[in-house]
């Protein structure tokens, strides 16, 4: 028996681990993270503006990374 798409296999009635398994295939294929992208309509202004801020403090993130710690004295 081969399996498709997003669909677990329930061994020995052990329903958990198989619920388990499929909220891992969902998370990891994204699924879930695109429907609640397309919940709402963002306007295309809107999402540059977003991105480019979440850029922006990726970038003060890692400067702050790599400098070195203010003196203690």
């Amino acid at each position: 028996m081969k399996l498709y798409g997003r669909s677990v296999l329930n061994k020995d009635n052990n329903v958990d681990k198989a619920l388990r398994k499929f909220k891992k295939k969902i998370a990891e294929s994204g699924l879930l993270q695109d429907l609640k992208d397309r919940e709402f309509y963002e306007k295309p202004t809107t999402a540059r503006k977003r991105k480019k801020s979440s850029a922006k403090n990726r970038l003060n993130k890692q400067i702050a990374a790599q400098s070195l710690p203010k003196k203690l004295y």
